[in-house]
């Protein structure tokens, strides 16, 4: 991955995060909330696991050497002490938290270097089990992840009667013909 396909993903995880909780804040709460038999429950836990996983992601990328200056901003994200634990009390309050961290995202992203990017990290998992990989493939499996899950989100938002249309890492890629 490089730095301009970084900050891409950035951007392309930000649009859909904004149209992933516009589409969730026209069902009430009850229905964000049930149980859809899906992997994180239901539409709010799953959307909340993503905000916990990618928080618990920048507290890795944080501890990266050399430092990155927007990554002091983790401060106001405490680090969670697992994938399923709840960052705010509804859906408003998620989306206040997922904003500031697509913010710091986009920030992170625009610090990164190719040499960052080929250097390598060493973390720890939820479990404790140590590993040391490449930044750059790290920072796609970040992306990944949240993509994997968000359409999961989108099934289960389909599913409640709401249709978010597309949802393309092409909308978001400049024309080169325009």
């Amino acid at each position: 991955m490089t730095p301009q396909a970084a900050s891409l993903m950035a951007e392309y995880n930000r649009w859909m995060n904004e149209r992933m909780y516009d589409a969730a804040a026209t069902l009430d709460a009850a229905t964000l909330a049930a149980d859809k038999g899906a992997f994180f429950g239901s539409i709010l836990g799953t959307l909340n696991h993503i905000a916990t996983a990618d928080t618990i992601w920048l507290h890795r990328f944080a501890r990266f050497e050399p430092s990155f200056d927007s990554l002091g901003a983790l401060s106001r994200f405490p680090q969670p002490s697992s994938l399923t634990q709840r960052l705010a009390p509804d859906l408003a309050g998620l989306r206040s938290y997922r904003r500031e961290l697509d913010a710091l995202i986009t920030r992170w992203v625009a610090e990164l270097q190719p040499e960052h990017l080929s250097s390598d990290l060493s973390y720890g998992n939820m479990a404790g089990v140590q590993s040391r990989r490449r930044l750059d493939a790290l920072l796609q499996h970040f992306f990944n992840h949240q993509t994997h899950h968000r359409g999961q989100a989108s099934t289960l938002l389909f599913q409640s009667g709401v249709d978010i249309g597309v949802t393309d890492l092409l909308a978001v890629i400049p024309r080169s013909d325009a």
